[in-house]
């Protein structure tokens, strides 16, 4: 079977599926260390990546402006990964990038989505939001009118007619979305912090801004699933920490559900069946809640954040999952390692529904032979199931 065939069998817990061997991705500083410690260095990885910037793997899949890693994938011979279906979905147009300030390690930069961020230049911790694009449903007004018309060719790559001819003979699984949610999307216009305030403060803007969000998805990807049949749909929030949600389950219903709901019944009427949530952090109280929106799984689900795989399958037996494998534990003794996996891992692999990866981007100083025996017993056990 090909990646596509075992990804869809999995996710439909078919009987003996097969498990695709994937990963989610890598820091750019690890996979150097890696290069010095055993990893053959055949492909390589740009010189501009650096530190906590992301080499891409199966699970994040190819993406427009995104490196995707070659060398580990082949070392472990894993099969394809995803590949995302290059449609604009946010500004159309983006602002122009600009560094604004430059103090040595770090810059002050205005980012595509008119973000101004405070950002280490290694990327080695997360940027800090300055300023954002909106302040006042004034200035969404403005950003609407500007930035977010349909503008179906605007949204769409130049080489759209030949992609559509390529996807239709594709032997790799395909993503349409990511990228942006109705939480991860006001956060970007709004801010972190700023945002939070918001859904008490100004919640009529938050509708608003979620309103014609899925105003525009709906018409952007009913053009697109007139054409391109994608086997997976993606929608990226990140609206998690280590505790819990960053808004409460009665919010999520408020500000969310409904365009959840909205979105998915359009994906539904289209055949798509495979619907994810890509959030970080703590999610528990937010599963029922994303079922009853029309999501079907979820991932990396972080170990260290609470999310145990074993525990959602027995709580949750068909949500669909990937991730799961708790990256610390990459940094024990081998005998360890092999324990952790028996335990946590490879009974879950049996349930179906579920493919394992390291549950997030694998840090740096991650050692090479622990990452290589680990994912050599869990290549190991894939084979062996099927």
């Amino acid at each position: 079977m090909n990646a596509r065939e075992k990804f869809l069998a999995q996710m439909s817990f078919e009987k003996n599926a097969p498990i695709p061997k994937w990963e989610y991705g890598y820091w750019a500083g690890v996979v150097r260390q890696w290069y010095e410690s055993g990893l053959p260095k055949t492909v390589g990885i740009p010189d501009e990546l650096q530190g906590g910037l992301s080499v891409r793997a199966e699970i994040m899949g190819e993406k427009p402006g995104g490196f995707v890693d070659r060398d580990i994938h082949t070392y472990f011979q894993m099969d394809d990964g995803f590949k995302r279906i290059p449609v604009n979905n946010f500004m159309c147009p983006q602002f122009e990038t600009e560094v604004l300030e430059d103090h040595g390690e770090w810059i002050l930069w205005r980012n595509s989505f008119g973000i101004i961020a405070r950002q280490l230049k290694d990327r080695s911790s997360l940027e800090a939001f300055v300023e954002s694009p909106v302040t006042s449903m004034k200035d969404w007004e403005r950003l609407k009118t500007e930035r977010f018309s349909l503008n179906i060719e605007d949204r769409l790559p130049p080489d759209w007619l030949s992609l559509v001819s390529d996807y239709q003979q594709r032997d790799y699984p395909l993503i349409l979305g990511g990228g942006q949610g109705f939480y991860g999307s006001p956060r970007y216009l709004i801010g972190d912090e700023r945002l939070l305030y918001y859904f008490i403060q100004q919640p009529e803007l938050i509708l608003a801004i979620n309103k014609h969000l899925c105003d525009l998805w709906i018409d952007l990807y009913d053009h697109v699933l007139k054409q391109v049949k994608p086997d997976m749909f993606l929608i990226w929030e990140d609206m998690c920490y280590r505790s819990g949600p960053l808004i409460s389950p009665a919010m999520f219903d408020k500000f969310m559900l409904p365009f959840y709901k909205r979105l998915t019944g359009v994906l539904r009427d289209h055949n798509v069946k495979i619907i994810f949530v890509d959030t970080d952090g703590n999610f528990w109280k937010l599963i029922p809640h994303f079922l009853e929106g029309g999501v079907t799984g979820v991932f990396p689900v972080e170990v260290t954040a609470g999310m145990d795989v074993t525990e959602v399958r027995k709580i949750y037996p068909t949500l669909q999952l990937m991730g799961g494998v708790d990256k610390q534990e990459l940094f024990k003794e081998i005998q360890q390692i092999d324990q952790y996996l028996q335990r946590a891992i490879f009974p879950v692999l049996k349930t179906g529904g579920y493919v394992p990866a390291i549950d997030h981007l694998v840090p740096t100083n991650t050692p090479w032979d622990s990452f290589a025996h680990y994912r050599i017993c869990l290549n190991k056990k894939i084979d062996e199931i099927n």
